[in-house]
């Protein structure tokens, strides 16, 4: 390539990047009822959706298909996205091992004779991620794991097998084919 393909091809890439930066830029400033379009936000978006989906899968989990679900709400109630999926992993075996015809992956309101049944995996992932965001984190001021933990199980290594699990979705995402960044 001579420089003149160079240089055109250099121009091309700080525009691109020029008018992304821009759009994001004016996506932050109009706020959270502005419209996405292609942005970055939903990149990264499908990205965790894939990584828990895949994660999710490799234990055979009837979670898997929700895992737009469980991205959704974690955003909605600004909660980390691994957190509840990592609770299923300490609480059911990510689903494997509930009351019968519960949904409730996540032993939650489970204790003595007990139960709380959902009618769904969705209002189950819906309610949950709300109570922990409204309840655990507003109302009780936990601040990670370890401190939702705390009121969550009576287990004193409930919340470090949680943390576990999390990591463990981390280094799952960071060996993803999704984690490779497109660039040039």
């Amino acid at each position: 390539m001579g420089k003149k393909g160079f240089l055109f091809l250099l121009l091309v890439v700080i525009y691109i990047n020029l008018r992304f930066t821009h759009q994001v830029f004016a996506q932050s400033l109009a706020g959270a009822s502005a419209v996405p379009t292609a942005s970055f936000v939903q990149i990264q978006e499908d990205r965790r959706i894939n990584i828990l989906k895949k994660y999710l899968q490799t234990y055979n989990s009837p979670l898997a298909p929700y895992a737009s679900i469980f991205v959704t709400e974690a955003d909605k109630n600004q909660i980390d996205y691994r957190l509840l999926v990592a609770i299923s992993g300490v609480e059911s075996t990510f689903g494997h091992q509930i009351p019968y015809n519960s949904y409730n992956a996540w032993g939650w309101g489970i204790y003595g004779d007990n139960m709380i049944l959902f009618n769904s995996w969705n209002q189950a992932i819906t309610t949950i991620s709300k109570e922990l965001k409204t309840t655990y984190i507003d109302k009780w001021g936990t601040k990670d794991v370890y401190q939702i933990g705390k009121f969550y199980a009576a287990s004193p290594t409930w919340a470090e097998r949680v943390d576990g699990i999390m990591q463990k979705i981390e280094a799952f995402a960071l060996k993803s084919p999704e984690s490779l960044p497109i660039s040039l």
